[in-house]
């Protein structure tokens, strides 16, 4: 294999490069604050102020994952939270 002057391989495409991969991981604060607006969201919800099902599937799934990168006692409490609110609003959404 023939390499370029800078040694990373032949044609320069990279193939020997030995970087490590880049991990990424959310800010626990900006999942926090995002997390806390869903709440919010959920509680506002009135009979006047339905969410439409498209914004409740999303959130129903979004939240527990969102939640997930929290520590696990600050995510059991908001889960918790956000699934009684959910309840209730399946209530008003069923009547």
């Amino acid at each position: 294999m023939n390499e370029d002057s800078n040694g990373t391989g032949q044609l320069g495409f990279g193939f020997a490069d030995d970087r490590p991969a880049i991990s990424w991981e959310p800010d626990p604060a900006d999942i926090r604050t995002e997390a806390h607006a869903i709440l919010t969201s959920a509680r506002a919800v009135t009979p006047e102020n339905m969410w439409d099902q498209r914004t409740y599937r999303y959130n129903k799934v979004v939240f527990p994952q969102m939640t997930r990168w929290l520590p696990d006692d600050e995510r059991d409490q908001l889960c918790f939270e956000f699934f009684e609110q959910l309840e209730r609003i399946e209530l008003l959404m069923a009547a």
